[in-house]
């Protein structure tokens, strides 16, 4: 019988380079896809989402008739996709982060809301016409790993450290 030859792995240790790489591509996103798990038995689920982020994560203004967010409430484990292709080229050698996270709606009384409020205006400022209606939340993205493609032969896995995410205390 034939012995298998041990596969090395396509993901490079993280550099700084790769740091700072993912973390721009982060900081830039004004939107992302959403990878979430919908209905019995769980089937895949893609959508695009408004995206922010602040020094704690990746974060968005949801609506409850939107089908992404019944499926986060539901099972808040989910994946977001950012980094855009550009103009010339073939899109797969452009950069792209995946985030796999946590989902964790903030409630309207908690500390954080009212600075993300503030923070998601000012990018975001037409959102002024339905960010108070009572179906709109806000949904933190706990990321709890990453993986950076930065184009062929550039591939590596993250931390939210790498990434600059400082976690909020306490619950939101």
């Amino acid at each position: 019988m034939e012995k298998r030859s041990e596969k090395t792995s396509p993901l490079r240790p993280v550099d700084d380079e790769m740091r700072a790489l993912a973390r721009e591509l982060l900081a830039r996103a004004r939107f992302g896809a959403l990878a979430v798990l919908v209905g019995e038995p769980a089937r895949p689920f893609v959508s695009r989402i408004a995206l922010g982020s602040d020094r704690a994560g990746p974060l968005s203004l949801v609506s409850d008739l939107a089908q992404h967010t019944g499926a986060l409430r539901a099972r808040p484990e989910c994946a977001l996709l950012v980094g855009e292709p550009g103009e010339k080229g073939d899109p797969l050698t452009h950069p792209r982060l995946t985030l796999q996270c946590v989902a964790e709606f903030v409630a309207r009384d908690a500390p954080t809301f009212a600075p993300l409020r503030a923070t998601w205006l000012k990018s975001y400022p037409k959102s002024k016409l339905y960010i108070d209606f009572a179906d709109f939340s806000f949904v933190r993205f706990h990321v709890e790993e990453a993986f950076l493609n930065g184009g062929f032969g550039l591939a590596s896995a993250l931390t939210p450290t790498d990434l600059g995410i400082e976690p909020e205390p306490g619950p939101a």
